[in-house]
């Protein structure tokens, strides 16, 4: 029988929830001289937005991704969260 608690969503928004959490935490330490280390990471993603103008209505896409040491340990406990559940 399956645990009615433990489905995708659950997992999905848990781990969304350790990966904003984390970038918020690794964000806040950025300028503490023990803890910057939580805010190092690589960015990922679209240098430059495309661009579509139909006249009427005009559209820019980006996207970027910045992986960060905390946003790793914030999904790391996410995935121990949902395990618990």
């Amino acid at each position: 029988m399956r645990n009615s608690s433990k489905n995708g969503w659950s997992l999905f928004l848990l781990l969304l929830a350790g990966i904003v959490l984390g970038g918020f935490i690794g964000w806040l330490t950025k300028d503490a001289t023990y803890l910057a280390w939580l805010n190092y990471g690589q960015q990922f993603g679209v240098s430059e937005p495309f661009k579509l103008n139909l006249g009427i209505l005009k559209v820019t896409f980006g996207f970027t991704i910045k992986i960060t040491m905390s946003s790793i340990i914030g999904v790391i406990l996410a995935i121990l969260v949902y395990k618990k559940l």
